[in-house]
């Protein structure tokens, strides 16, 4: 299963593609997508959009994942994000993909097995599960990876849960 993780935002969106193939992650392509604060708002929507198609088409992936959005101390830069945010989730669905949500308690559980993880634990576990040679920069693009890791786990467990429901009703 190929999966896009994306970490949201309007100044930086994180995304990361990675396959889950046989409990094993590789790591596809990652990067982020980034606009300019002296750009209007309308247009910065517009980049994110944009640029988010690009690496859909390039990557094809099956599914998605994304940060779901919690209550920020800035509202201004909330309304932002989650307009953002918004971007990204049509340009998923205007590409058919499946669309998952996850927490950040959820995220940090996948990688590292605690749920009160630091940020920097969780770019290591990062790293080290997809085997790269150093924690991917900007540390959005490293979020991103962690949720295309978190979803990867998640699936699986349907996936398990599923063949288990199967196997009790024979």
């Amino acid at each position: 299963m190929r999966i896009l993780g994306i970490d949201p935002g309007y100044a930086i969106v994180g995304y990361g593609v990675i396959e889950f193939s046989s409990g094993r992650y590789y790591p596809i392509d990652y990067g982020a997508i980034t606009t300019d604060a002296d750009t209007p708002f309308p247009k910065r929507l517009q980049q994110i959009y944009t640029g988010l198609v690009s690496v859909i088409i390039k990557n094809d992936p099956d599914e998605m994942a994304i940060e779901k959005l919690y209550f920020q101390n800035n509202q201004k830069t909330a309304i932002a994000v989650a307009e953002a945010r918004g971007v990204t989730l049509l340009a998923a669905q205007n590409s058919n993909l499946p669309i998952s949500e996850y927490t950040p308690l959820q995220v940090k559980l996948a990688v590292t097995g605690y749920g009160k993880a630091q940020k920097p634990q969780v770019m290591e576990m990062t790293r080290r599960l997809l085997k790269l040679p150093s924690v991917p920069r900007p540390d959005d693009t490293a979020d991103a990876l962690a949720m295309a890791i978190c979803h990867a786990q998640s699936s699986g467990t349907r996936l398990r849960n599923l063949l288990n429901k199967r196997e009790a009703k024979k």
